[in-house]
């Protein structure tokens, strides 16, 4: 009950924010003090209250204060009277002091066992700091310093009891004279005691959560206050811990070094462990926070360890950590015991190498918090204030005996700790199991003797608070020796003012300074647990870096489980390949899907994917864009070949057949062949063969114009020459069917000037065509822009698409159909005018080349091969429907001219008969051939 009475006063206090004690109208009446000896707890001061005086228009928060102190005296007398103790100096100003000497009670005592190094020695630390500082003939001239250190035994609740002695002169009241009397109960006659030690400042305490409830209460009673371990960031807030200094960095200054640390690793995905209290819960609460405002680490999941674990409650910690399994770096602010079961936890669970710890200076380099755990430890860093061993303080303390040390009552104590025996003690032997103590032990050579690691900041708080004083000192009693009258009393609130502007070098040779709100600046050392000679069991810390304000990490130096040299990883999602992007999931920034920039997309950052430009594509890793190949028909191309072959055969045959028709020129074969539009048809026969050379040569300007003019130039020739003279044939025998009059344009000049009619129509179209739009040549990106990157090419041609190149023979189809049904109708020419015949023939041919043509053209559009396919299919068709032109109607000419010159000959007249059924051709054109 009274502790947690305690607790609610320490809160109520600080909401009542009280400016000063003076003047509170109590009385003081003192006991003479016991006899203190080691080992013996000593008596203590009690408190009267007397009525309060109360100043006049207070207001209500002072006012409940002073309604309070009628409790407030006899907690201070009950938490008083319960203490074990307490280490008294004789001085003209008193520090007090709190060190865990003892460990947290169980069973519900207030105290355990006790500890030797974070309590003993930091508390020796203290008597060791005011010997130096009193013998300092420059520091504090005829001022000597006291001292009264209190044991808080790690307990809040209980340092709050022990730290109300430190107030017990400031609350005193105003009688009517300097001593008032009282009366006791039951008529026993008061006790005159000495005056209680005014105490002026406090070092300590050890625990953050001990030291935000003792700065509860010596805030109101304006006593400054100096930690030696307590980081927790909250007593960074001056507001509510205004009167709290500290020689050790924050919480915050560790979380920033830890968060640097995480990122200089790689790690963006980490859990957090914490022991319930404000050191643990603090501790990541700034990581987070700070974490969080630094960007690129985000918390997996954040597990709080409870004060009183329950039974398999670490093996609970574990499985939750096994939830996030790619969330190996686990950040732990945790006190020692906490560590321990955790590492055994994860000894039990098979998880000896899995997790990547990250300790707070909780862990530091401790060897207790890993006793026969370093297998688990291995690779574990750790960080701790930047501190150093101090040479003065292992002399002095292995010199210390129970002889030349009684002043520390729990000397004896840790003597026996210490040397496993036990001293005699009111005539009682010590247990038979037990050796005796002889006292001639000698500490660092009957025991194992380490520095404590915050005895450096213990010695620090006590010369800060000593330099304070000397400045203030100086101020205000200058040219005096020893206190003057403007330090008796010491003010608090002036004392605070020198304590924030002292500057001088620490006990390690650093410099101690505070800032505004009372902390230390940051400097840590960095470690990591390593493997010696192969064996997890004989590792150590080694120093791997140092963090201040910004994080010199060696990297090189680092060990880990598995590849000695390859940092592990703690990431939620693995970094994206090359040429693939992050897709975020919703609400956890440290965690994506890789996406593949596929298709014709590259990685721009990241994040995103964007198409290439029309005339690039992306390189084989999808990281950047690159020139698309240009290609086109060559020369040398397979596919060239082919058409090549027959347009040279074409062009052979089309000139030896022009080179005997005019040689045979007046030979009845020629003459009846009707040699002007013969030759017509056999040079549009010969344009045609030319083309493939036309579609194979490189485009440009020059190369283009010439495919629009010549494509349909020669096939709209030699379809107009050959629908000429069907049209002709055909019109002859049907007027020879009504009438003996020949009908009009037979003649080779009508016959010329219709064909020429008809080609004029192809030459007028291509000529306004190449004035609306001149012809160049381009680059098509899309003509073979394939769903695989890789076979995508360029394909330099004309500026003619599909629809336009068989438009320039579309005029030629439809005059190569006309002559179709005019070579239909023809079909029952006599057998002696046998030039209808071929001409059919020819065209029904034809018609069967370009009805295959039209699908093959068209069906391999999308072909990444279709420049090749296309432009071959069109060059042979042109091809084969000129040789099919050649070869029906010329040929044979030529072969009975060359071959059977006898069959050239004029035949006899027709008889009377036919000859005035039929026309008679005109001169020197005639449709019978020599048989």
């Amino acid at each position: 009950m009274l502790h947690n009475f305690s607790s609610w006063l320490g809160k109520y206090l600080y909401t009542a924010r009280l400016p000063s004690p003076q003047g509170l109208g109590l009385t003081r009446l003192s006991a003479d003090p016991g006899p203190s000896s080691a080992g013996r707890s000593e008596r203590y001061p009690v408190l009267f209250p007397s009525p309060p005086r109360l100043p006049p228009a207070a207001p209500e928060p002072m006012a409940g204060i002073l309604a309070l102190l009628p409790l407030l005296l006899p907690l201070a007398q009950a938490g008083v009277a319960g203490a074990a103790g307490s280490v008294r100096l004789a001085g003209g100003l008193t520090l007090g002091g709190l060190f865990p000497v003892h460990a947290r009670g169980a069973a519900g005592r207030a105290c355990g066992p006790l500890k030797k190094e974070q309590g003993v020695h930091r508390l020796e630390a203290m008597l060791y700091a005011l010997d130096r500082v009193n013998a300092d003939p420059e520091l504090l001239p005829g001022v000597r310093l006291g001292a009264r250190l209190l044991d808080t035994c790690s307990r809040d609740t209980y340092a709050l009891e022990q730290a109300l002695s430190f107030v017990q002169a400031l609350i005193r009241g105003r009688g009517d004279g300097d001593e008032a009397a009282v009366r006791c109960p039951g008529g026993v006659p008061p006790v005159r005691a000495a005056p209680p030690e005014r105490v002026v400042a406090v070092v300590g305490a050890s625990a953050s959560s001990v030291s935000i409830m003792v700065a509860n209460v010596l805030r109101l009673f304006a006593i400054p206050q100096i930690s030696y371990a307590s980081t927790a960031p909250e007593l960074s807030d001056s507001t509510r811990y205004d009167f709290f200094s500290r020689v050790v960095p924050p919480d915050s200054y560790q979380a920033q070094a830890m968060v640097d640390i995480v990122r200089a690793l790689g790690w963006n995905y980490v859990s957090t462990l914490a022991s319930e209290g404000n050191y643990g819960e603090s501790g990541v609460d700034a990581f987070v926070q700070i974490s969080r405002e630094a960007g690129g680490v985000c918390i997996a999941q954040s597990i709080k360890i409870p004060r009183e674990p329950k039974p398999g409650e670490f093996n609970k910690v574990i499985r939750r950590l096994m939830e996030t399994p790619n969330a190996r770096g686990i950040i732990i602010f945790a006190n020692e015991d906490d560590i321990r079961r955790v590492l055994e936890a994860a000894r039990q669970a098979n998880l000896t190498s899995y997790f990547l710890w990250v300790g707070s200076d909780s862990w530091g380099a401790k060897i207790s918090p890993i006793l026969n755990l370093e297998d688990v430890a291995v690779g574990a860093i750790t960080i701790l204030p930047k501190r150093a061993s101090i040479d003065g303080f292992d002399q002095y303390f292995m010199t210390r005996s129970l002889e030349n040390n009684r002043r520390n009552i729990w000397f004896a104590e840790f003597w026996e700790e210490n040397f496993n025996c036990k001293l005699t003690s009111s005539g009682t032997q010590s247990d038979d199991s037990t050796r005796k103590c002889t006292g001639e032990e000698r500490i660092g050579q009957d025991s194992a003797y380490e520095q404590e690691g915050k005895v450096q900041f213990v010695i620090d708080a006590v010369y800060a608070i000593a330099h304070a004083l000397h400045s203030m000192h100086q101020a205000l009693c200058p040219g005096h020796t020893g206190l003057c009258p403007a330090m008796e009393p010491t003010d608090g609130r002036t004392l605070l003012q020198y304590i924030r502007a002292v500057r001088f070098n620490g006990s390690a040779g650093t410099p101690v300074m505070f800032n505004e709100n009372g902390d230390a600046p940051g400097r840590y050392d960095i470690f990591q647990y390593q493997v010696t000679n192969g064996s997890a069991g004989s590792g150590s810390y080694q120093a791997v870096g140092q963090w201040a304000e910004t994080l010199r990490l060696d990297v090189e130096a680092l060990q880990w489980s598995g590849d000695p040299r390859e940092v592990p990883e703690s990431q939620c999602s693995l970094p994206c390949g090359p040429g693939e992007r992050k897709k975020m999931v919703k609400g956890v920034p440290c965690c994506w899907h890789c996406e593949a920039c596929d298709g014709y997309r590259f990685q721009v950052d990241e994040f995103t994917c964007e198409a290439c430009p029309g005339d690039m594509r992306p390189t084989h890793n999808h990281t950047g864009c690159r020139p698309t190949p240009v290609v086109r028909l060559s020369w040398s191309s397979p596919w060239a070949a082919p058409p090549l072959l027959l347009a040279v055969l074409g062009i052979m045959a089309t000139t030896t057949v022009v080179a005997t028709f005019v040689r045979h020129n007046n030979t009845p074969i020629v003459r009846a062949s009707g040699r002007e539009l013969s030759y017509v048809l056999l040079t549009g026969i010969f344009l045609i063969y030319t083309v493939t050379f036309l579609m194979v040569a490189e485009p440009g300007a020059a190369v283009c114009a010439a495919r629009r003019l010549f494509l349909g130039l020669g096939t709209t020739l030699s379809y107009s020459a050959l629908l000429t003279k069907t049209n002709r044939i055909y019109r002859i025998f049907e007027q020879g069917k009504r009438s003996v009059t020949p009908p009009p344009f037979i003649s080779p000049t009508s016959q010329l000037v219709i064909t020429f009619s008809f080609t004029s129509v192809q030459v007028v179209g291509v000529m306004a065509w190449m004035g609306a739009q001149p012809p160049h040549s381009v680059i098509d990106y899309e003509e073979q822009r394939t769903v695989e990157p890789e076979q995508a090419r360029g394909v330099l041609k004309c500026d003619m698409s599909d629809l336009s190149l068989v438009g320039c023979l579309g005029y030629s189809l439809l005059l190569m159909v006309t002559c179709t049904v005019y070579a239909i109708k023809a079909r029952g020419v006599p057998e002696t005018f046998n030039e209808a015949k071929p001409i059919g023939f020819t065209m029904y041919t034809t018609c069967i080349i370009w009805l295959a043509f039209v699908p093959i053209f068209f069906g391999t559009a999308q072909s990444a091969e279709k420049i090749y396919i296309q432009t071959t299919t069109l060059t042979v068709s042109l091809s084969l429907s000129a040789s099919v032109s050649l070869g029906m109607l010329y040929v044979p000419k030529t072969y009975v001219i060359l071959f059977h010159p006898e069959q050239n000959v004029q035949k006899r007249k027709r008889s009377l008969k036919t000859t005035s059924t039929v026309a008679a051709p005109p001169k020197g054109e005639g449709t019978e051939a020599p048989k």
